[in-house]
């Protein structure tokens, strides 16, 4: 009698957490599902594990880039990640014609632009992210060592479809033409510098980020909550 007695609330015990480990399954399933739908939108990062580099020892790219490429499916609201150094450039433009000639000395100002992260330092750690804007062809290289980089295989070409459009933290009217103040002391406007990183500086894709880490925060809450029930 006392071995049944025993028996009897552990076979109890094992029903429910079997249960719940189910229902964890089926929820954990759900919200992977939920995240999914919600961004709608990937991260490429440039080159996979090798990055966006270039060997000046022996004057070649880390990778062969274009054949990254062509393995990638680009749409509207995805973001490119280049993880680097600043001894290379992240140069993005519409004309192939600047791309073509690995430079930006005849750019405009319109097609063409440098991001930077940021930082002029030779030699430091960067990680750039590009959001994708412009549906059709998009062409990227580094013009570092006078278009050498570029020539040596750091040029890429890539095709973006529409897919579900721009998310809404991108989808945003250009900002209004500047104006200077009527002031004997007014500030001089904003030069730009031809090649530089348009507004967006980088930071276009902060509300794409933020929803996923939101979906990850209550998946670990739910899972946590039924972890101690469970127990």
């Amino acid at each position: 009698m006392i071995n049944s007695q025993i028996r009897r609330p552990h076979s109890h015990s094992a029903a429910l957490m079997a249960s719940n480990t189910k229902l964890i399954l089926a929820l954990f399933g759900l919200l992977i599902t939920t995240a999914t739908v919600a961004t709608g939108y990937t991260n490429h990062t440039v080159g996979g594990y090798a990055g966006w580099f270039f060997h000046s020892k022996t004057n070649t790219s880390a990778t062969n880039y274009t054949s990254w490429a062509a393995n990638q499916t680009f749409s509207l609201g995805d973001c490119l990640i280049f993880r680097t150094t600043t001894n290379q450039t992240v140069i993005q433009t519409y004309n192939e014609t600047t791309y073509r000639n690995c430079t930006t000395d005849d750019a405009s100002d319109t097609d063409t632009f440098q991001y930077n992260g940021g930082n002029t330092d030779f030699d430091q750690s960067l990680t750039i992210e590009v959001p994708l804007t412009i549906e059709g062809a998009n062409y990227y290289f580094s013009d570092a060592g006078d278009g050498v980089q570029c020539q040596r295989g750091m040029a890429f070409k890539i095709l973006v479809r529409h897919g579900n459009g721009l998310p809404p933290s991108l989808n945003q009217p250009p900002p209004p033409p500047y104006v200077e103040a009527p002031s004997d002391t007014a500030q001089s406007p904003p030069v730009t510098i031809n090649g530089e990183s348009p507004s967006l500086n980088n930071k276009a894709a902060v509300g794409g980020t933020n929803t996923g880490v939101m979906l990850c925060l209550l998946l670990f809450g739910v899972t946590s909550s039924l972890m101690t029930l469970m127990w």
